[in-house]
């Protein structure tokens, strides 16, 4: 920051200049030419990164019950999910940064659900569809059902209905979308993490 005096007799009383609006900044450090100017675009870099990651997620789709078939109506081109960038749907959790999981989750499905969330690549992303991934839906209480994946993963969308309207899950992919953009998928995964961590060490403790 520049440092001015402040016209007092006494030469060594500074005072701190106004600093500069940060375009001014941006304009001197990075000259753009005329002929761009309004087409061209000065950001910083975690917000490019931030742009392409919710413009270009690739779900690995987990159907368990009917909400998957109305994920499979949300790929038509009635709704034409590729306008977010979801297009591709894969197989292999490698290549894969959101789940989507629809329908029930029961005891022993929950640990290859879990397995697959592993294997996927940082930064990844969940979507609860449905009451029953939600919360166990017209099963809850069962013995063999998990009362909501968020038991296990750290769920950052939650859709309701049983099921959910195709419209519904888009609603939820704009909302992770803005959740990205504002940088809070961060900070609940770390309230998540610490959460499993003291769930562990008080069931130790038991």
């Amino acid at each position: 920051m520049a440092i001015e005096t402040n016209g007092s007799a006494d030469p060594t009383a500074l005072r701190f200049a106004e600093p500069r609006p940060a375009d001014e900044v941006i304009e001197q450090t990075f000259r753009v030419p005329e002929d761009l100017r309004g087409q061209v675009m000065v950001v910083p870099f975690q917000g490019l990164v931030d742009w392409a990651r919710k413009n270009s997620m690739w779900p690995v789709t987990f159907g368990l019950a009917c909400c998957a078939i109305e994920y499979m109506a949300i790929q038509n081109s009635r709704f034409d999910l590729s306008r977010f960038g979801m297009e591709i749907n894969r197989a292999s959790p490698r290549q894969a940064d959101i789940m989507i999981v629809s329908g029930t989750v029961t005891v022993k499905m929950a640990h290859a659900i879990r397995r697959i969330y592993d294997q996927m690549a940082d930064p990844k992303y969940v979507i609860s569809m449905g009451v029953c991934a939600t919360a166990g839906g017209p099963y809850q209480g069962s013995y063999s059902t998990v009362p909501g994946v968020d038991n296990f993963l750290p769920v950052d969308v939650y859709v309701a209905g049983c099921p959910p309207r195709p419209d519904a899950l888009l609603y939820a992919i704009i909302q992770l979308q803005k959740k990205i953009t504002k940088r809070e998928i961060d900070e609940g995964h770390a309230r998540w993490r610490a959460w499993q961590r003291r769930y562990r060490e008080a069931k130790q403790r038991a």
